[in-house]
């Protein structure tokens, strides 16, 4: 049994047009209309395959391939659907799309496995609408309920709650998606790498073996704002200044002061009035850090702090920082693991065992099954923008090491 490179890049090629900004990189924001247009096709498919679907109260997807044996738990497998803004068209498609690929050779052999197989498709796994990654499969994992939904909010200061019951969802049930140990067998994510070690030794399967954590932070600044003109530089409290002082003490502790794995990124910046003749009055910014090891990431946070209150003496402002988010390192499970590397090495190709620097789904899965995941290479290391990409020819090796992983979990 061999995946179909051809069915697979059509299916990547058809998601893709579900986009907010043709020609500028994939937007396709969850509970947007993107989002609706990309889950209506995949339901064609899921009724083309004969598989039962099911929409939870948070809009995760489940569609099922039946097992011979009802009674054991189901191997889920998939990803997301939802991008960043501007971003690419293979981040959690090639996870989707090969779940299905692994369903469709299994369907058109006639293979029944023992143990059912549910192609799952989590929402807001990227955080574009509300800052927060993951939030389906949180919500699975028990780490939001409902009062945590409504206090995530998107620019146009609608709740994460608000926005799903406008998509038809009913988030208020949401205690009903909670799994318990047992529910699942085994979770298994085929996705891009998103970084460049892959591309970089040419080596086309990576096994990872665990998954970095995530501490995300936002620091306000509020200085005094005033006319740009008529204030002396003696006299300013300009709290876009001491953002930028901050922000680059924040690359430094990381670089030269944390673990050799720790990163520390700032990717928004939010400026008030933002007005070229005008002295700010107030600066917020994230800081994105993570670590394969918590103890990275907790010193990176710590000195990142100490700098805030130093800044804040010198320059005459106020700094407070709250928290956005934390996600814990989390290993992948032995078992899954091993089959992931025998399947791997069945292909023939050149394979390595790594780490994950980006967060997915799987992690969160982590807290309620056993897990694995696949990783193929990423041209150049691009990812989260237009020029994102994966060959043909590692996307269906890296389908059909999934579905090798696949049916050995299953016999």
């Amino acid at each position: 049994m061999h995946v179909s490179q051809e069915r697979i890049m059509e299916r990547i090629e058809a998601l893709a047009r579900f986009n907010a900004t043709p020609g500028a990189g994939v937007t396709r924001f969850s509970f947007g209309p993107e989002d609706a247009q990309a889950r209506d096709y995949l339901f064609s498919l899921f009724r083309q395959l004969d598989m039962a679907v099911k929409v939870d109260p948070v809009g995760n997807i489940r569609a099922r391939y039946p097992g011979q044996d009802s009674s054991l738990a189901p191997v889920w497998v998939g990803s997301h659907i939802d991008s960043v803004r501007n971003g690419g068209q293979y981040d959690g498609i090639v996870g989707v799309v090969g779940a299905l690929e692994t369903v469709s050779v299994l369907r058109e052999n006639g293979m029944t496995p023992r143990r059912s197989i549910d192609v799952v498709i989590f929402p807001e796994e990227e955080g574009s609408n509300f800052g927060t990654t993951m939030v389906g499969s949180k919500c699975l994992a028990g780490k939001l309920d409902y009062a945590g939904l409504e206090k995530l909010h998107a620019e146009d200061g609608r709740s994460c709650a608000e926005m799903m019951k406008a998509f038809g969802l009913e988030p208020d049930r949401v205690a009903e998606c909670r799994l318990v140990p047992g529910d699942v067998d085994a979770m298994l994510e085929l996705h891009i790498e998103q970084g460049i070690v892959l591309d970089r030794r040419k080596v086309k399967l990576g096994v990872v073996k665990a998954i970095a954590g995530m501490i995300t932070v936002r620091f306000t600044i509020t200085g005094e704002s005033n006319h740009a003109g008529a204030t002396p530089m003696d006299m300013r409290h300009d709290p876009l200044v001491s953002a930028a002082r901050l922000i680059c003490k924040a690359q430094e502790i990381a670089a030269t002061e944390c673990l050799k794995d720790t990163v520390a990124t700032v990717g928004e910046i939010q400026c008030s009035p933002n007005m070229p003749n005008v002295i700010p009055g107030q600066v917020s910014f994230t800081v994105d850090i993570r670590d394969i090891d918590q103890t990275g990431m907790d010193r990176c946070l710590s000195l990142i702090q100490a700098a805030a209150e130093e800044v804040g003496a010198q320059d005459g402002v106020t700094i407070t920082m709250d928290t956005i988010g934390r996600n814990v390192p989390v290993k992948m499970t032995d078992r899954v693991v091993d089959e992931v590397r025998a399947a791997a090495q069945d292909t023939g190709a050149a394979w390595m065992e790594m780490n994950s620097g980006a967060v997915h789904d799987t992690a969160m899965l982590a807290l309620r099954t056993d897990v694995g995941m696949i990783f193929v290479p990423s041209v150049d290391g691009k990812s989260h923008n237009a020029q994102e990409y994966t060959a043909p020819e590692d996307i269906a090796l890296g389908c059909e090491t999934l579905l090798n992983t696949v049916i050995r979990l299953t016999k």
